[in-house]
């Protein structure tokens, strides 16, 4: 249990530790900005929406309170108007009442009616529609009405019930639109002995809709449920009494006894938010639309706030994940570059000395584990220091890269490796390569320094020229990489004592140092094996 523990305790540390270095790179910092700003966005957007439904959901809440008041104050006023017709009702049902003398008739029949400032007079109306009796005799001018539509409906009603009409324009109320409320008069023994009628302003219902605000394009309606309009805010005189029956946003005004829906309104075209509710025991529907654009007007001013503030948050990110990218590349090059210093030499570009020490350990297992030969070639540029002291450090400088980068163009292959010693000392490591190959390939490269005809006047030769030893672990005294290295070094050393610009290999017969055995070549030909 232990060992699985801290095997899994090992496995998140280096999890984590490749995340954080994957976190620092140039990628990886595009790759946290770009995470960042979609999750930020991802936030954004997540808080706009449900901002927007809050705003959907308030104007809903606002306009369920708004019809809630509507419906009692319209359905207190007619409640109070109809206790009045049935008090009067009542009385003119009464055969004793209706046979007084007609001052006190009136007195007994209006005494309780309710008078206020949109409800007109009551007046009733005999069986065969003649005026029996009036709150004010002077509203009194037509004394006859059995053909209105009003006493032909009231007469042929089964029930009690309260009749509201379709808005008409009064007479009597001087061509003012009204409402005509009415109720049957039963005789004692069931039979229909008239009607008591009242009016009501419209008035009173557009009053009722100027108290309240929707906003400027929004709208409220009281219409009748057979699709006469009675009042709507703004108010347009000619709209009142128009059948919207046929409109959509009517019909969905049928489907249920309340609620809310998005339509389009007939009259004007505004796209708006319908919260609506039926008035209970009236034939009435009161509606209140906010325009769609006013229910999100507060909702786009702080979604253009949460753009703005996104756009300049985008900004600043791109800005600090562009800078430190920036400051992580020029890290990167400089890292690299202290990588490069660390394992180039900084005057050839060459592989320097330590680079040359772990190349040539690794190699030399790799042989050895795979049964592969590896060549090793030690160069020396003949009479340097004579060179140095003649011309000057600066063309001995110039003639160390001159070589450098002759030997680097004879070795082609990507496993083999070219390392500067030291001073003028370079070495090549050439994997898969026996002895014989790589004295082709050293005699290759001894014919390209010679051919570079740099002039030098205390050589033999007149021209600079390189002595190379080399050496093949094929042989059974290079036990190591260390003895192989020793061996190309005696063979270089045997190169220079024999007469310099030429190249030597090292064979195991002859130990290190027996020159019977080192083959070696003349100025001008190349070495055979």
């Amino acid at each position: 249990m232990r060992v699985l523990s801290r095997f899994k305790a090992s496995t998140i540390r280096r999890w984590l530790l490749a995340v954080g270095a994957a976190a620092v790179d140039p990628a990886g910092v595009l790759v946290c900005a770009v995470l960042l700003w979609l999750g930020t966005a991802g936030l954004c957007i997540a808080m706009l929406l449900v901002s927007r439904e809050d705003a959907y959901h308030q104007a809903i809440q606002v306009g369920r309170n708004l019809t809630l008041v509507l419906e009692r104050d319209i359905v207190r006023s007619v409640e109070l108007y109809d206790l009045s017709l049935r008090a009067v009702a009542e009385g003119a049902a009464n055969p004793s009442v209706m046979s007084l003398p007609k001052e006190l008739r009136n007195q007994v029949l209006f005494e309780r009616p309710t008078t206020a400032r949109y409800l007109g007079p009551i007046t009733v109306y005999g069986p065969d529609g003649t005026v029996q009796a009036c709150s004010i005799e002077t509203s009194i001018r037509r004394t006859h009405r059995p053909d209105v539509r009003w006493f032909i409906t009231q007469a042929e009603k089964t029930d009690a019930g309260l009749y509201v009409s379709a808005p008409y324009a009064s007479r009597t109320a001087g061509g003012k639109i009204v409402l005509a409320l009415g109720r049957q008069i039963t005789s004692p023994d069931g039979k229909f002995a008239g009607v008591v009628v009242g009016r009501l302003s419209i008035d009173y219902f557009r009053e009722l809709l100027d108290g309240l605000s929707v906003g400027k394009q929004g709208g409220m309606a009281v219409i009748e449920t057979n699709g006469i309009l009675l009042t709507r805010l703004p108010y347009n005189r000619n709209d009142v009494g128009k059948d919207f029956s046929h409109s959509p946003v009517f019909v969905r005004f049928m489907k249920d006894g309340a609620g809310s829906f998005v339509g389009t309104a007939t009259i004007d075209g505004v796209r708006r938010l319908y919260v609506y509710r039926h008035i209970h025991g009236l034939p009435f529907v009161v509606g209140v639309a906010p325009a769609l654009s006013e229910v999100y007007a507060g909702w786009r001013w702080r979604a253009s706030w949460v753009a703005l503030l996104m756009a300049l948050f985008t900004v600043a990110l791109a800005a600090g994940a562009w800078s430190l990218m920036s400051e992580l590349r020029r890290r990167q090059v400089a890292r690299a570059q202290l990588q490069r210093m660390a394992r180039r030499d900084a005057l050839t570009g060459l592989e320097n000395r330590g680079t040359f020490d772990e190349v040539s350990r690794r190699e030399f297992l790799r042989a050895k584990r795979n049964g592969t030969p590896l060549s090793l070639l030690f160069i020396d540029i003949d009479n340097f220091k004579a060179y140095n002291d003649h011309y000057g450090h600066q063309a001995g400088d110039y003639v160390i890269k001159r070589v450098a980068s002759r030997i680097a163009s004879r070795v082609f292959r990507p496993g083999d490796h070219v390392a500067r010693y030291g001073g003028e000392e370079f070495v090549v490591v050439l994997p898969e390569t026996d002895a014989g190959s790589a004295v082709l390939i050293a005699e290759e490269i001894r014919l390209a320094i010679y051919e570079l005809d740099i002039k030098h006047v205390k050589s033999q030769y007149g021209r600079v020229t390189i002595s190379i030893g080399a050496a093949s672990s094929g042989e059974p005294d290079t036990v190591d990489e260390a003895a192989l290295i020793k061996a190309a070094d005696m063979a270089t050393y045997d190169a220079k004592s024999t007469g310099r610009n030429r190249v030597c290999w090292h064979t195991a017969s002859n130990g290190l140092n027996a020159d019977e055995h080192i083959k070696n070549t003349e100025p001008g030909d190349q070495a055979h094996p």
